[in-house]
């Protein structure tokens, strides 16, 4: 463990730059290949590097990595029970509602179950969950200018149900 310097709190907290972004997730997984035929085959990440039967790094747009999946604690592991701590999903943003109807397309062609599908004002969510129970969230937000707000110009996120035959229209 690294020790830090010591400093004095402040006493109003400061917000985070707004440049600031969620640069990769890395997952747990039990079984390497599983999770790669998932992340790849289905969802259609790229294999950037691969560290044998251990370790992976996928990525859209040739980035150094998005998600990591790796066995080093968890080869062979069952998912974490219900009502424990741990990821409840990682989501991944798509640049447009054909792009996310395409995912939804590939989801079909695979056989893959969603947990959910809605459309929360601000985006259009769809939910499922990997080979080893992670929750992942597959969503595309609607312009800016476009978002519900009320008259004080606060977001009004809501939980509607998805058209889904109306997503993969959009294709």
């Amino acid at each position: 463990m690294t020790r830090l310097p010591v400093i004095e709190p402040e006493l109003t907290p400061r917000p985070i730059d707004p440049g600031v972004r969620i640069g990769h997730v890395h997952l747990k997984v039990a079984d390497l290949n599983r999770a790669l035929a998932f992340y790849n085959g289905v969802l259609g990440f790229e294999l950037i590097q691969r560290y044998g039967t251990r370790a992976a790094f996928v990525s859209a747009g040739g980035y150094h990595h998005h998600i990591g999946l790796n066995t080093w604690e968890s080869a062979g592991g069952r998912p974490p029970a219900p009502g424990t701590t741990g990821l409840y999903h990682l989501a991944i943003l798509y640049p447009t509602r054909a792009a996310l109807a395409d995912a939804l397309r590939r989801l079909i062609a695979a056989g893959i179950e969603l947990d959910g599908a809605s459309d929360h004002g601000v985006s259009e969510a769809l939910y499922l969950r990997d080979p080893d129970q992670n929750g992942v969230e597959l969503y595309w937000d609607h312009p800016q200018d476009e978002w519900p707000r009320n008259r004080d110009g606060v977001l009004t996120m809501v939980t509607e149900p998805l058209d889904l035959r109306g997503l993969l229209a959009a294709v």
